[in-house]
């Protein structure tokens, strides 16, 4: 009881108060002690959820958007560089097994790879690759890999277009406060 209760009050403390600090930069240290890696010039927005830390890992010029939530309970969260994970996205690595007769889980981690487009409230199904440059659409669920340079979208993503860009550009977006 007393080391559930210990667990519970960290949660809340790492999410609902150091992701809430209002600079930036406050954010990023607090990111670095909670994540199990931190690129320095990796950005965080104002209410990121991280469940399981340890087990993040955020890549240079990446930015993690307002109240995304990164769950990283059932395997590693990988994220490569120049990645734009939007506002209230949501990366699961932990899913109940619907062939449990007893409503178990499984986990299998995500990765995604560099230039990584995901657009706003995107869900990211344990277990799936997003490849590199790619862009995932506004609302879509991807509970497949995404070959590289493909444009996703859709319940579940299904390819709608494919991505020309050289990647030649860095995220440094950095707004002074939220």
């Amino acid at each position: 009881m007393l080391k559930a209760t210990i667990a519970t009050a960290f949660y809340w403390l790492q999410n609902d108060v150091l992701m809430k600090l209002p600079l930036g930069r406050m954010r990023w240290l607090a990111g670095k002690v909670l994540l199990g890696q931190l690129a320095p010039s990796a950005y965080l927005r104002w209410g990121c959820h991280f469940v399981k830390g340890k087990n993040i890992a955020i890549g240079a010029d990446s930015i993690v958007g307002k109240s995304v939530h990164l769950d990283g309970r059932g395997g590693k969260i990988m994220v490569g560089r120049n990645v734009d994970i939007s506002a209230e996205t949501n990366v699961w690595t932990l899913e109940h097994d619907p062939a449990d007769d007893y409503h178990g889980t499984r986990g299998k981690g995500v990765t995604i790879e560099d230039y990584v487009w995901i657009a706003t409230r995107v869900t990211i199904l344990p277990g799936v690759t997003i490849g590199r440059g790619a862009i995932v659409a506004t609302g879509s669920v991807v509970t497949k890999d995404v070959p590289a340079m493909a444009i996703v979208g859709g319940v579940p993503a299904k390819v709608i277009g494919q991505r020309t860009s050289a990647l030649k550009y860095r995220l440094t977006f950095r707004p002074g406060i939220w």
